[in-house]
């Protein structure tokens, strides 16, 4: 991730094509040491690529990964694991309504006899 951060770094700061010493001079400037072999792997993966092409593949890749709400899935449960969640759900509704009625209801003041 940090050779990649350095690349696009690069690439704000105007260089078209970074070169190898390129993204060392950036990861050198925070005393990171860029493993060799890594940075030739991820400039060969680049060449002559357009970086916004390649920010909107990445993109397109990332929107197909399920995010959030998965653990009932996971589970095996389905449907079955959700059905309680909602029913509880419904529960805690009907609580937070009848304690809200019964406030409105109130009529007799503390100092009546």
């Amino acid at each position: 991730m940090k050779l990649v951060s350095a690349y696009l770094l690069a690439v704000l700061g105007g260089k078209t094509s970074p070169s190898a010493e390129d993204i060392n001079a950036i990861l050198g400037s925070v005393g990171v040491d860029g493993d060799a072999d890594q940075i030739k792997y991820l400039l060969s993966q680049v060449e002559g690529k357009d970086i916004t092409e390649l920010i909107a593949a990445g993109r397109e890749k990332l929107a197909s990964v399920p995010s959030g709400g998965g653990v009932a899935v996971a589970t095996g449960g389905g449907a079955a694991a959700a059905a309680p969640a909602a029913a509880e759900a419904k529960k805690e509704e009907k609580v937070e309504e009848k304690e809200e009625s019964d406030e409105e209801d109130y009529s007799m003041s503390l100092f009546d006899d």
